[in-house]
């Protein structure tokens, strides 16, 4: 029989054993790894962020406006008859030289100031004042052609209304202060915005800008919130929605130059840019700055470019194509903003048309930088005053007509009405106000007086009387 001490001896040669093998087998600390080759390190791409100068495009930017303007022009206006001579009669003391003639076989209709006309008294004790043509010898009320002609109710009624609208009460709250018919209110509304539709297109002609900023802003209306969509749904469909509010204003004059209703697309910003070139003067070409909207690109380009004939790389071989380029004084700056969890990250300034100095050169006259905040702050005034694109209002219209009609009284009243605080100067001399009041210090200015159109701060009666004529006169009126 084999003692256990034989078997103790051989477990402990056995883990001798296996300490001095594994010993031999573990890597040493102090080893030295053999060398391996080196990797090929690649070196960086060099990026450059200076962009590419626009190359130009083979076909011009389609433009439906641009494309119906090629089709038989509209007849031109009458010509302008001769003034008629005064008489010898009584010197006359009522003003006719805003009035024209509306008899369509007269052939003084539409023409003002040529002394055809004369005051013939108050109808009937009535309160407008009737004039009479001594070329065709008809009669008609200083009222034809507003929004007054055919109204029973009072002026102030009427103007207290369509102010209430334009400092942003809703038509429901509007009839409810005056004690009338929703539906009255929002006929007043649909002529007015007629009658200042042509008001504003009279006025706005032959602008020289030296800068212009474009935005668009969204309009959710009560369809939305019928239950035609969801809020979700309303929110994914904003970026295609058809109810987007295109603007576009002058930065020094804070004039509003174009204010529309439509779907977010290439086809309505060439409708845009196609309003704007219109309002401008020929030949003149002003600064261009929006956000990073990529449509703006194609719609500027379309309407400030030309087609330029590129030279020959090669003796031989087709000729190369004309290209679509930008005008050499055009100059467009975009101002890109990225925006996390509904808070703004990073602004980015890029210079798409012409070059930084020249930018910088045009804004240095106002000592501004590449910016679009007079077009931001214009659109918190929108949000303000226009009831139908408030957020979480329940005065939303209920089609794009609607909002569209409260949106040119918005136009007319910012630019002729409602004096700007950031326009009005200082007077030399303090000027004494009726009354105990304080002194008057400061000369008011509304966008129009700073742009030239007018030189004094209209009133939303003067507005509304206005008659404007059909066609464009050769004088200032």
């Amino acid at each position: 029989m084999i003692p256990h001490l034989f078997y103790y001896q051989l477990v402990v040669l056995g883990l001798l054993w296996l300490c001095v093998m594994l010993h031999a087998i573990w890597p040493s600390r102090c080893a030295v790894a053999p060398p391996q080759p080196a990797a090929l390190v690649k070196s960086p791409r060099q990026r450059f962020h200076e962009p590419k100068p626009f190359a130009g495009l083979i076909h011009k930017p389609p433009c439906a406006l641009c494309e119906q303007e090629t089709a038989p022009p509209t007849p031109q206006p009458p010509i302008r008859p001769d003034p008629m001579l005064p008489t010898h009669r009584r010197p006359r003391t009522v003003d006719t030289s805003k009035h024209y003639c509306p008899q369509p076989g007269c052939a003084y209709q539409g023409w003002l100031g040529l002394g055809n006309l004369r005051a013939n008294g108050h109808p009937n004790g009535g309160p407008w004042r009737q004039f009479h043509c001594t070329a065709c010898e008809g009669y008609f009320l200083e009222t034809h052609g507003t929004l007054f002609h055919g109204k029973r109710e009072s002026v102030v009624c009427i103007v207290h209304v369509i102010g209430c609208l334009a400092e942003g009460l809703g038509i429901r709250g509007t009839a409810r202060v005056f004690e009338i018919d929703p539906n009255t209110v929002l006929q007043w509304l649909v002529e007015a915005a007629e009658q200042l539709k042509a008001f504003s297109a009279y006025f706005l002609h032959e602008l020289h800008l030296h800068q212009m900023q474009l935005d668009e802003l969204y309009a959710v209306l009560s369809a939305v919130r019928d239950g035609d969509m969801s809020a979700a749904e309303a929110i994914e469909r904003l970026s295609r929605s058809p109810h987007w509010v295109w603007t576009a204003i002058d930065p020094e004059s804070k004039l509003l130059l174009s204010v529309q209703v439509g779907e977010r697309t290439l086809a309505m910003a060439q409708a845009v840019l196609h309003h704007l070139a219109q309002l401008l003067a020929p030949g003149c070409v002003p600064l261009f700055l929006s956000d990073g909207y990529p449509h703006y690109l194609h719609a500027i380009v379309a309407h400030f470019g030309h087609w330029v004939q590129l030279p020959r790389r090669q003796a031989r071989g087709p000729a190369p194509k004309p290209r679509w380029i930008p005008r050499p004084d055009l100059l467009y700056a975009q101002v890109i903003k990225t925006i996390r969890r509904r808070r703004l990250v990073e602004v980015k300034h890029r210079v798409v048309f012409g070059t930084k100095a020249a930018v910088a050169q045009g804004l240095a006259t106002c000592g501004w930088q590449i910016n679009t905040a007079f077009v931001e702050r214009l659109n918190l005034s929108l949000r303000q005053r226009v009831a139908a694109m408030r957020r979480r209002s329940a005065t939303s219209c209920k089609g794009e007509d609607g909002l569209h009609q409260q949106l040119v009284l918005f136009q007319v009243y910012h630019n002729f009405v409602l004096p700007h605080a950031s326009l009005r100067q200082a007077l030399a001399e303090p000027m004494a106000t009726n009354g105990t009041g304080s002194a008057k210090v400061w000369h008011l200015c509304t966008p129009a007086m700073a742009a030239g159109l007018t030189e004094r701060v209209w009133s939303l009666t003067e507005v509304l009387l206005y008659r404007v004529p059909p066609w464009p006169q050769p004088q200032t009126v």
